[in-house]
């Protein structure tokens, strides 16, 4: 097969014409009409010619054959070949004999030559060279020749019992050693087994395994196929192999970056289901027990906003790297995502492990870590579950090991629980209430209540804030306290309290309509407060109820107003703008300042129920937030107020309203419309007379428990008669019919 002659790194002088023999032998082969010559495969030039050589050469002396530089486009390919050659001849007695095309001046002549080592004068090894016949094969034979010799798949011939009969120089280039047969080309003696085994079976087969070569262990797709050799006409086996490492790395990268976390280098959560199904399946099978140990770091997100993601994200390496340091070596720790990690340990006979372990890991997140030039105490929860104890499968085992850990943060953090049968029982219990939340909405049972808020100087029922009861079918009355946390979780506070507002919207334009002068203040939630549809959502509700937003109120506690960003300022612009005014709801038992509440369009604060409740033995707190809302020129609305003491005491001081149980719980809508009546009818009988007196003649006929704790969780309760149910299902505030105006 193949090219032109090989070149040698070095480029010196070419030796004498008659280097390599005699001159006698000289004049001896110059007879033969076989062409021979000298190959000098170090600097790529012919030392030696006789006559016939030059002839197919076609040099016109040996002077200027010998002058030439063969190496000058000698391909790569008949570069290492032909350095195979050199080192075969150095090694032993051998001789090769291949179809190669030279190119004399340019022109392909295409010769069968038979190699064999020469040593030259000064010791180094060349090539001597015998062209047998001139080949004038067909076009489509030469080609395929010149092909085999210079394609990178490398092609071998084995006879029956696996020696090699030939190889082209890329599977010459890929053998460990001279010799070497076909079976010991592999790594694995499995694969090597099972690859022989169809070959024999099938006359074929195909694998990509690892096989021995210069460079060590590869990765090849090897190919076989039974056949002849053409030579001696016996079976052979025709074998091609492509080096795929590179691919088999890349896959490999591929596979790696699935599985794991490309920040820590830790199992991902794909890798995690596989290998710990893995694990549980071979410890039910041994009888062995294993446990999880569920990680979330505490605080994680204010070290996260504060310092920024890229500290945040070294804090994860360093976090990772201290937990692969709390465990063995076959233990598993993966990362679940955000903060949270996961621990698999075989427990053995340490039953106690999964603590020890535990207490291991939260030592080491106790030495500090230095980010952004800051020393950093970092913490973390801990939630421990045992298999087969308390749970047999991986979704229940996480599930359980995620409760523990939240048990741990409730209890303060930095520390390690185990998970607890009644940890199951609570969650059970809260997915229960949440469940019977979305059914209390599709079935109407929430229903607004609303407590009056009375003037302090004459007693009159000046407004009323919308207070959200749910009649529970077997469970009786539930005031908000017991429900609206987990409506906040499951986002089912986003339509009730959309709900809420369009209802107090329409009861107040009712009341209005009635000739009733009110105030009508509505509780927002944190998450309602904070969502950007907020301001749309009311300003569509005062088109679409046509109330006057002069006479709503919305309020919201001090700690919405702790941090306040420009969505907060944006809000309460957007409110007041629409006539709305704002209340701050306990006030007092929040973070809130002076400067809070002067920066934002604050219009009352309502005296938290705990400072009315201490005014005989510390009155100073409800003294001093009365007399500063005199100087802001702010409204005062004391709550809880239930003794005549207790009003006396906010009369002397000037606060403006009160609300409590003194004069009313919260009612219901149609009992407050016989209250306002009632107001009217005294009103006109008498003037003002009467009214700041105490409670509500409607005392006895309101339909509640006496105070907001006192309800009884496991005695139903009948509703109301007058209950007008609010709900999406069948039309929210269909009960109210304002009048035209």
């Amino acid at each position: 097969m193949s090219t032109s002659p090989p070149s040698a790194p070095a480029r010196t002088a070419p030796s004498p014409p008659t280097a390599g023999w005699t001159a006698d032998v000289a004049a001896a082969l110059d007879r033969l009409q076989t062409p021979i010559w000298i190959f000098d495969i170090d600097r790529s030039r012919v030392v030696a010619a006789n006559r016939a050589a030059l002839a197919t050469w076609r040099a016109e002396s040996l002077e200027e054959l010998a002058a030439r530089d063969l190496g000058a486009d000698m391909s790569t390919t008949v570069r290492e070949r032909l350095r195979q050659y050199q080192a075969d001849f150095e090694r032993c007695e051998t001789r090769f004999s291949e179809v190669w095309t030279l190119y004399p001046v340019g022109i392909p002549t295409t010769l069968r030559v038979v190699f064999s080592g020469h040593r030259l004068a000064d010791g180094r090894m060349a090539m001597l060279c015998e062209a047998l016949e001139v080949m004038h094969d067909t076009p489509e034979r030469l080609r395929s020749a010149e092909a085999l010799q210079h394609t990178a798949v490398m092609i071998s011939l084995y006879d029956e019992a696996g020696a090699p009969l030939y190889r082209n120089p890329a599977a010459r280039n890929a053998v460990a050693r001279q010799g070497e047969t076909f079976a010991d080309r592999f790594v694995e003696a499995r694969d090597r087994t099972d690859f022989l085994r169809r070959l024999a079976i099938d006359g074929q087969a195909e694998a990509v395994v690892r096989i021995t070569g210069p460079a060590g262990v590869r990765w090849h797709e090897v190919a076989a196929r039974a056949c002849h050799d053409a030579v001696a006409g016996k079976a052979a086996t025709l074998v091609s192999e492509i080096d795929v490492t590179g691919h088999k790395m890349a896959e490999d990268q591929i596979r790696f970056l699935a599985h794991h976390d490309l920040l820590t280098g830790l199992p991902n959560r794909a890798l995690l289901q596989i290998e710990v199904g893995r694990r549980l399946a071979a410890a039910a099978d041994a009888g062995e027990r294993l446990a999880l140990l569920f990680i979330d770091l505490d605080r994680f997100k204010t070290i996260n906003d504060s310092l920024g993601h890229l500290h945040g994200d070294r804090l994860l390496v360093e976090v990772a790297r201290r937990l692969m340091r709390s465990v063995r070596r076959d233990d598993f720790v993966a990362r679940l995502g955000g903060d949270e990690f996961l621990i698999c340990l075989r427990l053995g006979r340490a039953a106690k492990r999964a603590e020890t372990v535990a207490r291991r890991i939260l030592g080491e997140l106790d030495a500090p870590i230095t980010l952004g030039g800051r020393r950093l105490a970092v913490s973390a929860s801990i939630g421990i579950c045992n298999f087969p104890d308390d749970g047999r499968d991986l979704d229940t085992l996480m599930r359980h090991a995620d409760l523990a850990m939240y048990a741990a943060k409730d209890q303060g953090r930095g520390r390690a629980l185990p998970f607890d049968a009644a940890l199951n029982a609570e969650v059970a219990a809260q997915f229960e209430l949440e469940a019977s939340l979305l059914r209390a909405f599709e079935r109407d049972e929430f229903e607004l209540f609303y407590q009056p808020r009375v003037s302090v100087a004459d007693g009159r029922i000046i407004g009323a804030e919308a207070l959200l009861r749910w009649h529970h079918p077997t469970r009786g009355l539930i005031l908000p306290g017991a429900f609206i946390p987990h409506a906040e979780k499951t986002g089912l506070i986003d339509r009730i309290g959309t709900e809420v507002i369009h209802e107090a919207a329409l009861r107040q334009r009712a009341w209005a309509d009635a000739g009733h002068d009110l105030t009508v203040s509505i509780n927002l939630s944190a998450r309602q407060f904070r969502d950007p549809r907020l301001k749309t959502t009311i300003a569509a509700i005062v088109t679409q109820t046509g109330c006057d937003p002069r006479r709503m109120q919305i309020e919201i506690t001090e700690s919405m107003l702790v941090g306040a960003d420009a969505t907060t300022a944006e809000t309460l612009a957007t409110l007041t703008a629409l006539g709305f005014s704002i209340a701050i709801d306990d006030f007092g038992t929040g973070y809130s300042n002076l400067a809070t509440i002067q920066n934002h369009p604050i219009d009352t604060l309502k005296i938290d129920r705990s400072f009315i409740a201490t005014l005989e033995t510390r009155p100073a707190l409800a003294e001093l937030i009365i007399g500063m809302c005199h100087l802001l020129g702010l409204r005062t609305i004391a709550e809880g107020v239930e003794t005549e003491e207790q009003l006396s005491w906010l009369r002397v001081r000037n606060c403006h309203e009160y609300q409590g149980y003194l004069f009313s719980p919260a009612i219901p809508a149609d009992a407050f419309d016989d209250l306002l009546e009632l107001q009217r009818e005294r009103l006109a009988a008498g003037g003002a007379e009467g009214f700041g007196e105490g409670r509500s003649p409607l005392w006895d006929l309101i339909p509640l428990v006496k105070r907001p704790d006192d309800v009884d969780w496991d005695r139903p309760e009948a509703c109301p008669s007058k209950v007008r149910r609010l709900g999406l299902r069948s039309g929210f505030g269909q009960g109210i019919r304002p009048k035209e105006r």
